[in-house]
């Protein structure tokens, strides 16, 4: 059997993540165990401090746990040498920040192109998954603008753009809305609902907006570093029809 046909896409148990300085350790993660399984939409909730953005870097390979165990589509972080680590980043996995990181003075085409760079894509084919992934957050008809040029709901559909061009398993969106207005970030959270449900893309949105983690089909929250509930959101919000400029 292989490996990933036994666990789901994420697999966590007992995951813990202490930080140890000449003082008294903290403990940011305190024992966590979830399951997310391919295609789902998913958001973590909880309070600055809560461990929720420790957790983000553990699940995303950009850190390693204290103890416990983490898959990723079956794997766990020491299946792989830092080389590999990185490859998978760039493979399987989209990341979104709520700074944007877009590059400045440097399109909207270039900017979603970085990721194939580091890529093992043929170079042929670079054009036409660019151009897609720009069409599919419809920004068309801003692929030769730079950043500044941009509003923040269009730059955050710029990082998520860029985030799909390689076709990861898996986005993870870290507070995408925090530095927008609130139609800009209800414009942003209709694009990622409707990735999920229409591409089936498996979505992890960090926040600790309840309004935005409505977006999604589960809310995980958190506290002081422990799962305090993981439900199914009731009444999912449903994605405008089409896009506002």
């Amino acid at each position: 059997m292989k490996k990933n046909d036994k666990y789901p896409l994420i697999w966590t148990r007992d995951l813990t993540k202490s930080y140890f300085g000449d003082a008294v350790p903290t403990h940011a993660l305190r024992g966590v165990s979830f399951e997310i399984k391919s295609g789902e939409f998913v958001a973590i909730m909880g309070p600055s401090g809560s461990g929720k953005s420790t957790l983000l870097h553990l699940i995303g390979f950009l850190d390693r746990q204290t103890k416990g165990d983490f898959r990723f589509d079956g794997s766990t972080i020491d299946d792989y040498e830092k080389e590999e680590l990185a490859h998978i980043r760039n493979q399987k996995m989209g990341f979104i920040f709520q700074a944007f990181h877009l590059l400045a003075r440097t399109t909207v085409y270039d900017n979603v192109r970085l990721p194939l760079v580091y890529s093992s894509i043929p170079e042929s084919q670079w054009d036409e998954l660019v151009r897609k992934a720009i069409e599919r957050v419809q920004l068309t008809d801003r692929i030769n603008h730079e950043p500044s040029q941009l509003s923040g709901g269009e730059k955050q559909r710029v990082a998520i753009a860029r985030a799909l061009v390689n076709t990861p398993q898996v986005v993870f969106a870290d507070e995408p809305t925090g530095n927008l207005d609130s139609k800009s970030g209800e414009i942003v959270m209709d694009t990622l609902q409707e990735l999920n449900a229409e591409d089936g893309h498996t979505i992890i949105l960090i926040t600790h907006e309840t309004y935005t983690a409505e977006h999604a089909q589960r809310i995980i929250y958190m506290r002081d570093g422990l799962i305090e509930s993981d439900k199914k959101v009731s009444t999912q919000r449903h994605a405008h029809d089409g896009f506002k400029k």
